[in-house]
């Protein structure tokens, strides 16, 4: 699940279209965030993006899945990031749209989550 810091910067740059983000290391991928959202993550040198029921019709038609992971003793779970299309990692500007659709969606997601006390 390692991300190396060239696809991180990589990442950085292909971003530039959408605006600033930070990168964060996360369970040995990492998470990318802008306006303390975070709409993407990094595993294995591969750009994932947030998607709800509808934004992953766009995924799927470009032939994308949904980031799995298995837990210890368990079977197969699927986060709601998709794959990014390899053909957006050459095409900044279209990505960038992707990704403030990503964005838009996280934080339509937080918005609705109840604050946690601590």
């Amino acid at each position: 699940m390692a991300v190396t810091e060239g696809f991180k910067d990589f990442v950085r740059d292909l971003l530039v279209d959408f605006g600033p983000v930070t990168i964060r290391n996360m369970f040995g991928g990492a998470g990318i965030y802008a306006d303390g959202v975070m709409f993407a993550i990094l595993v294995d040198d591969t750009l994932y993006l947030k998607a709800d029921e509808a934004s992953r019709r766009a995924f799927e038609t470009e032939g994308m899945g949904p980031f799995t992971y298995e837990p210890a003793g368990k079977g197969p779970v699927a986060m709601p990031y998709w794959e990014v299309p390899p053909r957006l990692l050459e095409e900044p500007e279209e990505l960038a749209s992707w990704a403030r659709e990503a964005h838009r969606i996280a934080q339509a997601r937080k918005a609705k989550s109840p604050r946690k006390r601590r």
